[in-house]
């Protein structure tokens, strides 16, 4: 996966977490742009997630990391935009696969129910893991909603 600057945004339960993957963005050099939120005050995901769909699909940012509770309000909210195909991640091996067959811009990644070691063996595949293409390619193609 060629990393442009990663777009990374949260809810409130996903602040910590995303905290950590800051640490590991900076650590591993890459560069990105924070979409908020910036605290565990309560607030609402689509706040920040269609922002974060927007910057990917305009390719200010390649690729988002989302981050949410459960993860699904973020997964959700960042699908309904035509250009991001954006998995819900909870180990390293979705992550390959999400990369591999699904050619993921973003993942998300559930706050309440993975610890830092988990996120980042699911950051370490995430980025290393590329589009495998092939028939793969047909079914991307398929995903998004024709007009008409």
């Amino acid at each position: 996966m060629e990393i442009k600057t990663v777009g990374v945004a949260c809810d409130h339960a996903g602040f910590p977490l995303k905290q950590f993957v800051i640490q590991y963005l900076e650590q591993h050099k890459y560069a990105y742009k924070d979409f908020g939120c910036n605290s565990d005050l309560s607030c609402d995901y689509p706040d920040y997630a269609h922002p974060l769909a927007e910057a990917i699909e305009s390719g200010e940012v390649y690729p988002g990391i989302a981050i949410c509770g459960s993860g699904e309000g973020m997964a959700m909210t960042l699908n309904k935009h035509q250009g991001v195909r954006a998995g819900l991640v909870w180990n390293k091996d979705v992550a390959e696969l999400t990369r591999q067959h699904n050619d993921a811009n973003a993942i998300v990644l559930p706050g309440r129910f993975i610890d830092n070691k988990t996120a980042e063996k699911i950051l370490d595949e995430f980025f290393k893991a590329s589009f495998e293409g092939g028939r793969h390619e047909r079914r991307v193609k398929k995903i998004p909603v024709q007009e008409g």
